[in-house]
């Protein structure tokens, strides 16, 4: 049977600007899903105006705490019909523990399929007028504020060596203090990038070198799902 990777839209909004009509159609013909939250999985499944009620379809939840044996065991639901694999936000597998399960899935002989919908890496990478040729998502930084000082400096020299875009998150209520931390470790030259709430009506992308972003008032991105971006050329 067939594992269909669903993206989800960025954030809540009335209007469907991100899923194309195929992806919509393919959520709708199945009755069968893998999530990180079944309470918000209900409320994507009534958005997108799936026909059968909550009741009647079957949920599993993968999450970062998942066992693996437990991951193991969703297979099982692949073997009876097709199953739909999505995350809270975004791509399915994609910083996301959805991604061991599509191992699993390959290595039983079942057809992976990846919808079309958003990605907040590949559009934050879109609109930073950054290296798309050669890039690397690096996930989340240390908390720690001299060990993250510390990684940025690693990142920013392996910009620099590879001309390659760093790409990596934060949890958002920590936005502000990882944006403070590039401006005062990188180079004045660095280009740097945050793009957050993408998708969504008050999306807001900013990408310059430090030394403007050291002219600048700098807004808060506290709370905002957010993307960091940076290029050095030193």
């Amino acid at each position: 049977m067939t594992l269909y990777l669903i993206p989800v839209p960025l954030g809540k909004r009335r209007e469907n600007l991100v899923l194309p009509e195929h992806t919509l159609e393919t959520v709708r013909n199945l009755n069968a899903f893998i999530v990180e939250n079944i309470r918000h999985a209900q409320s994507f499944l009534q958005w997108v105006n799936h026909p059968v009620p909550p009741y009647n379809i079957e949920f599993r939840v993968l999450n970062k705490k998942t066992p693996e044996e437990e991951v193991y065991g969703f297979l099982k639901l692949l073997e009876k019909g097709d199953v739909g694999l999505f995350s809270e936000a975004g791509a399915p597998g994609v910083a996301d523990p959805g991604a061991l399960l599509v191992k699993m899935a390959h290595n039983a002989g079942h057809r992976v399929v990846p919808l079309t919908g958003p990605s907040s890496i590949l559009l934050a990478l879109m609109a930073s007028g950054m290296n798309g040729q050669q890039f690397a998502f690096h996930g989340y930084l240390p908390v720690d504020e001299s060990k993250r000082k510390n990684r940025i400096t690693e990142l920013e020299q392996e910009s620099t060596r590879l001309n390659q875009t760093q790409i990596f998150m934060e949890t958002p209520h920590r936005n502000d203090p990882l944006l403070e931390s590039l401006i005062g470790t990188c180079q004045s030259d660095t280009q740097i990038c945050i793009a957050c709430n993408l998708t969504l009506p008050d999306e807001q992308i900013i990408s310059s070198p430090v030394y403007r972003w050291k002219q600048r008032k700098i807004p808060s991105f506290k709370g905002k799902p957010a993307i960091f971006l940076m290029l050095s050329h030193s």
